[in-house]
């Protein structure tokens, strides 16, 4: 099976290294990223079903956890390569984070940045998952506007870098309305790994925002219940890739390097 999902292989020396988006954004959000990463790694961009470049199926197959993690095997052997590191930025993270845990002789190493819905109480998946298909059919009639309404649309970004901002905004006229209600029908509310990450058995880095409020309860469960984590603390909200550019990198760099293929 060929690969769906949107992705871009980037120049760089070493490993590959996976990275995958969150909600309504897009490869936009690695922008300032890159060229570091591509100093100790070769940076793989993906785009979620319904965002950017990549389609929006009707099936609710491809949008599943297990679904994504199918998509980023087809990546994989694309590449040719038996291993690689992956690193998931909210949304992403419970895909990468899941897909590590499935797939681990495929993972190097992997890293994840805050992500609520990654580590969402089975009280949060169970209200989301009562409300997903409202959600859905608000964003089917509404479309464009409608999901320029979500919370964490790039238009609302505060703290982002201006030329990341403008980017992930011109990307964002890319959205699918149809992908993007079902990634609320059936990616949200299955997504979560809260149960999972007792289990883990691939060394995982933690590029924690300590701006985010809402992430602190997540940031001692992830400290208390994760074999194997390390966690770096960034002066960042939520966009910590872009907002602490510098010490993501960094943070990126120093871990790669301990867990070298």
């Amino acid at each position: 099976m060929s690969a769906s999902l949107y992705w871009e292989e980037h120049a760089g020396r070493g490993p590959h290294l996976l990275l995958v988006h969150g909600v309504v954004s897009s490869r936009a959000q690695w922008l300032d990223n890159l060229a570091v990463l591509g100093e100790f790694c070769r940076p793989v961009v993906v785009e979620l079903f319904g965002h950017g470049r990549s389609p929006s199926p009707q099936s609710p197959r491809p949008y599943s956890p297990a679904g994504y993690a199918e998509e980023f095997e087809c990546i994989r052997g694309a590449l040719g390569v038996q291993q690689w590191y992956v690193c998931g930025y909210s949304l992403g993270a419970g895909l990468t984070i899941r897909y590590a845990h499935t797939h681990r002789d495929s993972v190097r190493a992997q890293m994840f940045t805050n992500s609520s819905s990654g580590f969402a109480d089975a009280a949060t998946v169970s209200t989301w998952r009562n409300q997903s298909d409202e959600s859905a059919q608000r964003i089917l009639a509404g479309g464009l506007a409608a999901i320029e309404r979500i919370a964490v649309h790039p238009r609302n970004a505060k703290r982002l870098p201006e030329h990341i901002r403008r980017a992930l905004v011109e990307d964002a006229k890319l959205l699918n309305p149809l992908g993007i209600a079902n990634t609320f029908r059936y990616t949200n509310p299955n997504v979560s790994v809260r149960s999972l990450i007792k289990n883990n058995r691939v060394p995982a880095l933690l590029v924690c925002g300590t701006r985010e409020g809402r992430f602190a309860e997540h940031l001692t469960y992830v400290r208390n219940r994760m074999p194997l984590v390390e966690i770096t603390e960034v002066d960042a909200g939520h966009g910590v890739n872009m907002e602490a550019v510098d010490g993501f990198n960094e943070a990126v760099r120093a871990f790669v390097g301990k867990h070298s293929l």
